[in-house]
């Protein structure tokens, strides 16, 4: 499993599993079978959902920089003297 997840947060996503099953597909399900789907999802999608965040955490940065650029060119003045 992978270790950035907490006791905690491994027990509440294996509850839910469980829960899912449960309420949606009429069939209990076993604390190990949970783990043992939990940690198929972890291993072979959770690169998908994370590559997500990260393309749409790039998104917002760059919109915050644009938005930046352009709040420091409305900063710039006029210099010099105006041509005749």
């Amino acid at each position: 499993m992978n270790p950035s997840l907490s006791t905690e947060q491994k027990k509440y996503m294996i509850d839910r599993i469980q829960e899912y099953f449960e309420l949606e597909r009429m069939e209990p399900l076993g604390e190990l079978a949970a783990d043992q789907l939990l940690h198929f999802m972890v291993e072979e999608l959770g690169p998908f959902m994370y590559n997500k965040g990260v393309h749409d955490a790039r998104q917002m940065v760059d919109q915050k920089v644009m938005n930046l650029d352009e709040d420091l060119l409305s900063l710039e003045r006029p210099a010099g003297r105006p041509r005749r």
